[in-house]
């Protein structure tokens, strides 16, 4: 298909060339005139170009549409067929990857989160059925209570289906959290989660590639997950995945003891945040550190926490 601009240098040809009119060129190559009239009034597109670049240079894997969701985040008005024309012509398209996968960009190390919703974090474990068949399983964690938000068992879990997700959590709980920690899996980086992040005011923290000890309390409980559960159980159906899973969470939640939590269970040491002391403290000839408990700042409403000695 020839474009507009073409247009106009084939009708500028036969006007120099064969000395033609305007009309009888047009009429010639049929076009319209005001087509071959027409003179671009396009805005000057400087500072959105540079942007444009910087955040190409920042998310070196993000194409032209996340970009667009990112620019729009900040407050540029403008479509996606504008970014898209930017993009094209200041060559920042992604290029596929070969052999292995290795860290890329700046590393910015995560604070340690000191109040319960304060950072979750995300990852998915994979497993079987008896008949062969495999699925999947989305974990989600809260980085200081430790307690275990999620266990999402399917065939298919998609960036749609984690903002669901992650919606009902919030609605269980009553607040959303200000930050969560993932990877860079597709799931992770949809364009469903960039609109759901958008939308719920949530950060979101990507992990370096390569590198999951970033996202070490998700990868600790996996791990505790495989082995006290996973590879001790043979699942019949995906039903029956789901009840085992959901009563393993419970337990872990409020029976399990957390040798990093003084030996409490994740659920009494939320609760220490709410004002009720850790009643289970840690044994006595324990090596392991008490509970933390909670104690008020002067002129403040904000609890501090402490840690007991053992």
């Amino acid at each position: 298909m020839v474009t507009p601009a073409a247009h106009r240098e084939a009708a500028a040809y036969l006007q120099s060339a064969y000395e033609m009119s305007e009309r009888r060129a047009c009429r010639v190559l049929g076009v319209d005139r005001t087509s071959v009239r027409y003179q671009a009034t396009r805005p000057d597109d400087g500072v959105l170009r540079e942007r444009l670049k910087a955040l190409a240079q920042e998310r070196r894997r993000f194409g032209y549409r996340r970009l667009h969701v990112l620019l729009r985040r900040e407050g540029h008005a403008v479509n996606k067929k504008r970014i898209q024309r930017l993009y094209r012509e200041e060559k920042l398209t992604v290029r596929r990857r070969g052999g292995r996968k290795r860290a890329i960009g700046t590393r910015r190390p995560l604070e340690v989160p000191l109040a319960p919703n304060q950072r979750w974090s995300l990852d998915f474990v994979s497993d079987q059925m008896t008949d062969g068949r495999r699925f999947r399983i989305l974990t989600v964690i809260d980085n200081c209570t430790r307690e275990c938000l999620a266990l999402v068992a399917d065939t298919s879990l998609s960036g749609r289906r984690v903002a669901r997700e992650l919606d009902a959590i919030i609605a269980q709980r009553g607040r959303r959290p200000d930050t969560i920690v993932s990877d860079n899996g597709t799931e992770y980086t949809s364009n469903a989660i960039l609109a759901w992040t958008d939308d719920s005011g949530v950060g979101w923290h990507y992990i370096a590639p390569g590198k999951p000890q970033q996202n070490g309390y998700n990868e600790s409980f996996n791990g505790r997950l495989r082995d006290e559960l996973l590879n001790e159980t043979l699942f019949r159906s995906l039903p029956h995945a789901r009840a085992v899973l959901e009563t393993w969470r419970r337990d872990y939640n409020e029976r399990r003891p957390h040798s990093k939590l003084g030996w409490m269970t994740p659920r009494e040491y939320a609760s220490a945040f709410c004002g009720e002391a850790g009643r289970h403290a840690a044994q006595a000839d324990s090596s392991a550190h008490r509970p933390l408990a909670t104690h008020q700042h002067q002129g403040s409403n904000q609890p501090r926490t402490l840690v007991m000695a053992g």
